[in-house]
């Protein structure tokens, strides 16, 4: 693959959460832990409590609200809760009472409340009847792709966005869309790959906070708080997880680009990290009331799950078959009672083991080669090369005319290097070589103009055009997997055991 790093640290480093601004679809409140005082809010909160938020300040939260549940929420957080805990509260607006949905977040010495107005379209009971279904069928499923289809299909079902797409990151946290389910009008997007700098890595880092990012339309007035500064701490307030945090300007002029006016992106975790997203876009503006997105922020729970299931699954049983291969190598080795020989009977089940296509054994200053491997003289020079770093641990490379120059001379036999050292300070390791595989990635846009600066140098933009880019990657390897230096780290220390137990004796 490309060994750009497209993960921009420009991108990196905005303060997303310490934007100070909301999305107008809502209402924030800050309010005192001990007494509900109201010392900080958005400036429509004139909306619902009936005073601008300057004449509101100091005010409690209880003299707008009914008195039992004002109750609810002082038994809630006297346990020093610290989950986001869903609330109703009835204000009166206009001397009629309303219904709000309440999402309260509890802070060392504030509370944060998140007010949408209750808009239930559907019963409950028709709703989990469905989701019910849903769940039954993704727990049914034996890989990612049916996971992603089943999950596309519910969510477009649910809420009739024009296109879903699950996203996967890669090692490098570039994106793939790995499923889609889009409108006939809507660009595809199936198979092209993302810029990393597409979701920054502080943007990342607030997924693991919140399980969904709502933008009902990008063509909104930012809300702002009073005041600026939060009374508890003096600095701007932290919104991280908070579901109304506006949006940064960048990000609206790349949904604009994209030609969406709505979005909707809910996490995919494994082992609670980042896996992926799914990524809702829609052509017109789409308000998800309280009840849809909980129904959303549910089922990334259940895709998570699943997806981590069907994988660790996979990693067990490849694990599993990793060994018996690694202890038939073993027992070859001990079998020979010399570890030259013993690692020559073992060449063919060593390219199995690792899917190279050749071995070449450097021991003693000989050197031995099996399968598809460079000239005699490349890898005593490989040989050298490998002294000068000091290896001692498992090394690979899938590019490694990269790292050592001299490789160009033979990329179509040995693009990629997996080095198992065996006495590193006498000359001694096992070299696995895999083939150039020379492959076309379809990005979504050119990566290299993901960020355009002014001649400022301060005002930026994300590109404008989405259409394939290809790009041709040669001189790479097929990338070898987490598991596979693992087993060859494992390998390794056996050996040096065995070696060094025939020492002694």
């Amino acid at each position: 693959m490309s060994k750009v790093n497209y993960d921009s640290d420009f991108c990196g480093s905005l303060p997303l959460h310490h934007i100070n601004l909301i999305q107008p679809y809502g209402y924030l409140m800050v309010l005192d832990k001990k007494d509900f005082t109201l010392i900080q809010a958005s400036e429509n909160i004139d909306e619902v409590l009936g005073h601008t938020v300057q004449n509101a300040l100091g005010t409690s939260l209880s003299d707008y609200i009914k008195v039992e549940q004002a109750e609810v929420l002082r038994q809630k957080f006297s346990l020093a809760l610290r989950d986001k805990i869903p609330l109703s509260f009835t204000f009166n607006i206009n001397d009629l009472p309303e219904e709000f949905n309440a999402l309260v977040h509890s802070k060392q010495d504030y509370l944060i409340v998140e007010l949408e107005k209750a808009q239930v379209k559907n019963s409950f009971i028709d709703i989990f009847q469905e989701l019910k279904f849903v769940m039954a069928e993704i727990n049914l499923a034996d890989t990612i792709e049916e996971v992603s289809n089943i999950a596309l299909s519910a969510l477009k079902k649910f809420a009739g966005f024009d296109r879903v797409l699950m996203y996967r990151f890669d090692e490098a946290w570039n994106g793939t869309v790995i499923a889609e389910l889009l409108e006939k009008e809507a660009d595809p997007y199936l198979g092209l790959k993302f810029p990393a700098s597409d979701i920054p890595k502080q943007a990342r880092a607030l997924y693991q906070k919140n399980p969904y990012r709502l933008i009902p339309s990008r063509d909104y007035s930012p809300v702002r708080l009073f005041p600026v500064i939060n009374p508890a701490t003096h600095s701007f307030i932290d919104l991280s997880d908070c579901n109304l945090r506006s949006v940064a300007a960048v990000h609206l002029e790349y949904m604009k680009n994209m030609d969406i006016q709505a979005s909707m992106s809910i996490r995919v975790l494994r082992n609670d990290k980042l896996w992926g997203l799914i990524s809702c876009h829609n052509r017109q503006p789409k308000y998800l009331n309280y009840e849809m997105c909980s129904i959303f922020e549910l089922l990334s729970q259940i895709i998570s799950s699943r997806i981590n299931s069907i994988e660790s699954k996979q990693e067990y049983l490849q694990k599993s078959n990793s060994l018996d291969k690694r202890a038939g190598i073993l027992d070859r080795i001990y079998a020979k009672g010399v570890l030259p020989e013993g690692i020559e009977a073992s060449a063919d089940q060593l390219l199995d083991l690792f899917s190279a296509n050749g071995v070449s054994i450097a021991f003693d200053g000989r050197i031995f080669s099996f399968g598809k491997c460079p000239e005699i003289d490349d890898i005593q020079e490989l040989v050298f090369w490998l002294e000068t770093k000091n290896v001692d641990t498992v090394i690979s490379e899938d590019n490694l005319v990269s790292s050592f120059e001299s490789a160009l001379a033979y990329v179509g036999i040995a693009s990629g290097l997996l080095v198992i050292p065996i006495g590193s300070k006498l000359g001694n390791f096992i070299m696995l070589f895999r083939p150039e595989v020379q492959s076309t990635v379809n990005w979504g846009g050119n990566p290299d103009d993901a960020i355009k600066f002014e001649t400022d140098g301060k005002k930026y933009h994300p590109r404008n055009s989405f259409k394939i880019w290809n790009e041709t990657v040669k001189q790479t390897s097929l990338k070898w997997q987490k598991e596979e230096l693992e087993i060859a780290e494992s390998l390794r220390s056996s050996i040096f055991e065995y070696s060094t137990r025939k020492a002694y004796n």
